[in-house]
């Protein structure tokens, strides 16, 4: 693991070694997650692919920043200033998908990535399509995995929102000491049982998580704006963007992916922009790795 200061906060990457290939595939991990679970996928693509993965801010083995030393001043990432097509971001906050996106774009020009697909699971495919929005000169494409939505049902948002607080509530440090407790992480979300090495980072992941940043990101990510918000920025991207869904997913079910992948010109000129993965849940990356590696190589070989 290696170590970087993006706009003051450290955070945690792994680089794999340059190839022939001129794009970098850069991996943006979900909610509750960490660059961990991309492991399996970048070992099927680094031979073939330089890959990139690291640890959002407040997740994983990467710090957290305090509100009030935040400031979207201090992103003056130069790229995004060359573009007329730049979307800029109307929810201005510390835990918006665009302000992740800004410290994505920090990251690439502290490593000298140029040219970048953005892999993205779940919320970090909402992060990456914002990337792919601020950066477009450096961004070549976009794949968003187990990720969609672009609808707003009031009912079924506020219920998702109070229930995702009283579930960060309730995870306090011991629950990782806690007998058996990684048998219930092999089954939640999934279409089938996790190795229980996998449930037993998902646990710790958990529980580690920076309390403002898990809280904040859950709630920044699913007002009414970002929502409706989100078809408008897809509709807006020039880059290809392509969507992998599971098929039995029902945190983000297909019928809302292939909503979301509707309003890109991919969708509406050729149709062919998702991509159902059978057998599969939320967890595509560690569920079907195999898969998940086969067609990021299709679609960036292809593109």
């Amino acid at each position: 693991m290696a170590t970087i200061e993006i706009l003051g906060v450290p955070h945690a990457y792994e680089l794999t070694a340059p190839t022939s290939c001129p794009h970098t595939l850069v991996f943006v991990h979900g909610w509750l997650n960490s660059r961990g679970y991309w492991q399996p996928t970048i070992s099927r693509l680094s031979t073939d692919f330089q890959c990139l993965s690291y640890d959002l801010r407040g997740f994983g083995e990467s710090k957290p920043k305090a509100k009030t030393d935040y400031s979207r001043e201090q992103t003056s990432f130069s790229l995004t200033s060359t573009s007329s097509d730049a979307v800029a971001d109307p929810f201005d906050s510390l835990y918006t998908p665009s302000a992740y996106a800004q410290d994505l774009a920090a990251l690439l020009q502290q490593l000298n990535i140029t040219s970048a697909w953005l892999i993205g699971h779940d919320l970090g495919g909402t992060i990456a399509l914002w990337g792919s929005a601020q950066m477009p000169e450096y961004v070549k494409g976009v794949i968003c995995i187990n990720a969609g939505g672009g609808i707003y049902l009031k009912e079924a948002f506020e219920q998702f929102r109070s229930t995702g607080q009283r579930f960060l509530q309730i995870r306090p440090r011991w629950l990782s000491h806690l007998p058996l407790i990684d048998l219930l992480f092999t089954r939640t979300s999934v279409a089938r049982p996790l190795e229980r090495h996998w449930a037993r980072q998902r646990v710790i992941d958990f529980v580690i998580a920076d309390p403002e940043a898990a809280l904040g990101t859950l709630l920044d990510s699913t007002t009414e704006e970002e929502i409706n918000h989100l078809p408008q920025l897809v509709s807006q991207i020039k880059q290809p963007v392509y969507f992998l869904a599971g098929a039995e997913d029902k945190v983000m079910e297909p019928k809302y992916v292939r909503h979301l992948a509707s309003f890109h010109p991919l969708f509406q000129y050729c149709g062919d922009n998702v991509i159902e993965i059978p057998d599969c849940g939320h967890l595509a990356m560690l569920e079907q790795p195999d898969a998940v590696a086969s067609h990021i190589r299709s679609i960036v070989d292809g593109a």
